[in-house]
């Protein structure tokens, strides 16, 4: 469970015939793992990591994977992902399946669908999209449903950049439904190093400041 598995990618100086293709990766440390507004590590420190490969035709795929607390018997969450990422006029368009294997947990793996469109303004970004999930067993054999708009706000004179997030989920991983919400900061430090600093909250449980230090390439 994640908002976006999909990064901007970098083209390599490697053959003309091979051009097409990039890879990326990242890698971070967060004081705690929260998604959706849920406690996924018991309150303690995560270290969390992807890769992916794309085409310039927008097709990319990869893997992702976080420690996380017990659940039903699995310590590690792994997502694998495929999808298609471009422009549709002025829209930035971004679909996808995601896999989400829990090893040595019992019967608590699923797929999701996700999507999202967004749209830049000078320097703000307006994201909205949903993550679907058909009844499976890993989602308590009902279906679910995660609907989120985002805004994102980076000046090129600012030193940092602000993100503000609501979402809004029911279905197998919110019975009653649940809404939650995101505010948070991040600063470059150069060399595809960052630090941020989240607010993450919820009204099903209680919120969090969620301090994170990652690497991108």
């Amino acid at each position: 469970m994640r908002l976006t598995l999909a990064l901007l990618m970098t083209a390599l100086p490697i053959p003309a015939a091979a051009q097409t293709w990039s890879w990326d990766a990242s890698l971070a440390v967060v004081s705690e793992y929260r998604e959706r507004g849920y406690d996924l590590s018991a309150g303690r420190p995560t270290a969390q990591g992807d890769m992916s490969l794309s085409h310039a035709s927008g097709v990319y795929g990869g893997v992702w994977a976080s420690d996380i607390a017990d659940y039903a018997g699995a310590e590690v969450e792994l997502t694998g992902f495929i999808g298609w990422a471009g422009a549709l006029g002025d829209w930035d368009v971004d679909v996808g399946v995601w896999q989400n294997v829990y090893p040595d947990g019992v019967d608590v793996d699923y797929v999701e669908f996700p999507g999202q469109v967004g749209r830049a303004f000078g320097p703000a970004t307006l994201s909205v999209g949903a993550v679907w999930a058909p009844a499976q067993t890993g989602t308590g054999d009902d279906e679910n449903l995660w609907v989120w708009t985002r805004l994102d706000w980076a000046p090129e004179t600012w030193p940092f950049s602000l993100t503000a997030r609501v979402g809004h989920e029911d279905g197998g991983f919110a019975p009653e439904g649940k809404t939650d919400w995101l505010i948070g900061a991040e600063v470059p430090l150069g060399r595809g190093f960052a630090v941020g600093l989240d607010w993450v909250d919820s009204d099903v449980e209680d919120g969090a400041l969620v301090a994170r230090l990652g690497w991108r390439r």
